[in-house]
């Protein structure tokens, strides 16, 4: 019985010391995930997409999302690119029926939207007067010790995520709104006012555009006039007058297309006709059909007025895209095993933040994005046992690798050994 006490003695402190040599290799510091995730680093895609594939499936979603995102009477914007690149980076740690609703969500299944998303954000157009430009990132809470490499090596491949791991504190924070700062060239001050306790990761996309009209608005071309809301009230804006040759219509509204230099980017308007409220529009809108207005305009004059105008916006997500469809990733029994190891606590998704801004005057057109996903950790309630070992008992030391017991035994008088 000493011998076998010894034994033990000397098992657990190796396994101690293995444990703290593990968290030793732990920088509680930004850093880069090179440094962090041993060797974790962006790999070269070979098998790409074009635009043919994925611009409708990005179409779909977008329509499909703005329609729930919509509110009545209310200055909204939304960046789906931006929120189905976050939602992307974190489905690649999801799996079963909470995969599988993310990706009825998507349209499309995982794999096929990472190089989606790959051949998007490599197709990007920039150019001296105009750029699309996006990133994204993963932030680790020091705490969570069991992040599968293959979730950070997917993400580091197909989204170029910059991974993080760092204690969730202030400097924390600023780190993150600063990441979201400058990716969106200050469009978006900061995505988070405080750290939830709770929460042991964020997946973060941001985008950034700014483009110069092809055509830039002259002096002449802006004048004041009056801008009716749909309960019948004026403002006086200053309206910027053009004449386009790219004419979109359907049956319940038209609009024009105006180009940004290059014609790599360009601003779509569409109105809907007098007797067609905002409302019913939006809910008559199709991912199908308005891909392919934007695909055939028709190639005639058209004399357009657009308001000047700037607008920011924020909203939390959670019912939206549960309403989608995409339940389980927000209970606290989701499978996001792919994330990271069930020796840590479960994880969800607690929030998906989104801000939004955007700037268009008679230069051109500024707007930024970013979507954060909040992953908080959830040790399941159990309903609490007792037991006290104040009576004859059996007792075993196993093997948890094959749940063999190499000991076993029954002790019925603690006093008589």
């Amino acid at each position: 019985m000493k011998k076998s006490k010894k034994v033990l003695c000397v098992s657990l402190a190796i396994l101690i010391l293995a444990a703290v040599g593990v968290f030793l290799t732990i920088k509680n510091t930004k850093s880069s995930a090179t440094d962090l995730m041993e060797g974790v680093k962006a790999g070269k895609i070979t098998e790409k997409a074009d635009r043919s594939e994925y611009g409708p499936v990005f179409t779909d979603f977008s329509v499909r999302l703005f329609k729930e995102c919509y509110k009545k009477g209310s200055n909204q914007l939304i960046s789906p690119v931006s929120v189905i690149s976050a939602l992307g980076m974190t489905a690649n740690g999801a799996k079963g029926e909470t995969l599988l609703q993310m990706e009825e969500v998507f349209g499309v299944d995982i794999e096929t939207l990472n190089k989606y998303i790959y051949s998007f954000i490599n197709s990007l157009a920039q150019g001296e007067k105009y750029k699309l430009s996006m990133a994204n990132s993963i932030w680790v809470r020091d705490t969570l010790k069991n992040v599968h490499k293959e979730f950070l090596q997917t993400n580091a491949d197909y989204y170029d995520a910059s991974i993080y791991k760092c204690a969730f504190n202030d400097k924390a924070l600023n780190d993150i709104n600063s990441w979201v700062k400058d990716n969106t060239e200050g469009l978006i001050p900061k995505i988070l006012e405080n750290i939830n306790p709770d929460a042991v990761m964020y997946l973060i996309n941001a985008l950034c555009f700014d483009a110069e009209w092809e055509e830039i608005y002259l002096e002449e071309s802006v004048s004041d006039g009056t801008f009716t809301l749909e309960d019948g009230t004026e403002k006086n804006v200053s309206f910027m007058g053009s004449a386009e040759y790219s004419y979109i219509e359907d049956e319940n509204a038209t609009g024009f297309i105006k180009y940004y230099l290059g014609r790599k980017y360009a601003f779509v308007a569409l109105l809907p006709n007098e007797e067609v409220s905002i409302e019913d529009y939006v809910a008559t809108m199709d991912g199908m059909q308005i891909r392919k207005m934007l695909l055939f305009p028709v190639k005639t004059k058209v004399y357009t007025k657009t308001p000047k105008f700037s607008s920011e916006y924020s909203l939390e997500m959670s019912e939206i895209l549960k309403n989608m469809g995409m339940q389980d990733a927000f209970k606290v029994t989701a499978d996001f095993t792919g994330m990271a190891s069930p020796l840590d606590d479960p994880l969800y998704i607690n929030n998906v933040l989104h801000k939004t801004f955007i700037q268009v005057d008679e230069k051109g057109t500024k707007a930024g994005a970013a979507t954060l996903v909040e992953m908080n950790a959830n040790a399941l309630p159990i309903e609490p046992k007792t037991v006290y070992l104040d009576r004859p008992f059996v007792y075993m030391l196993i093997d948890c690798e094959s749940n063999i017991p190499f000991f076993i035994g029954t002790m019925m008088d603690p006093c008589n050994s």
